[in-house]
């Protein structure tokens, strides 16, 4: 199967509810449309995980991670341009998602990825996925496609192809919390 062709499904998948396994910039995701509020639940009950914890969402540019927020302010930017590692910024006021991904106090996470998998396959989707570490939550991330479980291989509707081959180190990403009030609070480095 070509790589466009895994990506092709990957989107079908997801335009239709579905949730997907996906290598990322960081460890291997669940993902599935972050505006479908149906969707977002099936991951939440993959993982086991209650679903006042927030989950991550990747995007394939500054201008779609901008239509996910009211303001993205100009902190944001500077420490997405200076990150030397994948990073995750948790911002305020929170928009065009599924409710069930904004965090209580109105916040998302939202990653832009640069690997050449994920990164098409946002684009080609055309809105944010969500993107989970490959793990009931609890157990340890998948850094590769042959450390994810059979539970959660079961559990999805569909597996990308693509990358399964790699082993290699791969490490979840940095997660910071900016705040209204300019806080800046590092929540993983």
């Amino acid at each position: 199967m070509t790589k466009e062709e895994d990506i092709r499904n990957a989107v079908e998948c997801m335009r239709k509810g579905g949730v997907i396994l996906y290598p990322t910039d960081t460890v291997w995701g669940i993902g599935c449309d972050a505006t479908n509020k149906e969707a977002v639940a099936k991951v939440y009950a993959i993982k086991k995980r209650d679903d006042s914890k927030a989950l991550i969402c990747l995007v394939d540019s500054d201008a779609r991670l901008q239509r996910c927020f009211r303001n993205v302010p100009a902190v944001a930017w500077e420490l997405l341009d200076a990150a030397v590692k994948p990073t995750t910024v948790i911002l305020d006021d929170a928009v065009n998602v599924a409710e069930n991904l904004v965090a209580e106090d109105g916040s998302l996470a939202v990653r832009i990825t640069n690997e050449p998998f994920s990164k098409e396959l946002c684009f080609r989707f055309q809105k944010p996925i969500v993107s989970t570490s490959a793990n009931v939550s609890g157990e340890p991330a998948a850094a590769n496609y042959g450390d994810i479980s059979e539970e959660i291989l079961n559990a999805v509707n569909y597996v990308c192809w693509s990358r399964r081959q790699e082993h290699k180190p791969h490490v979840p990403s940095s997660i910071i919390k900016l705040g209204r009030d300019g806080e800046v609070t590092v929540i993983r480095k």
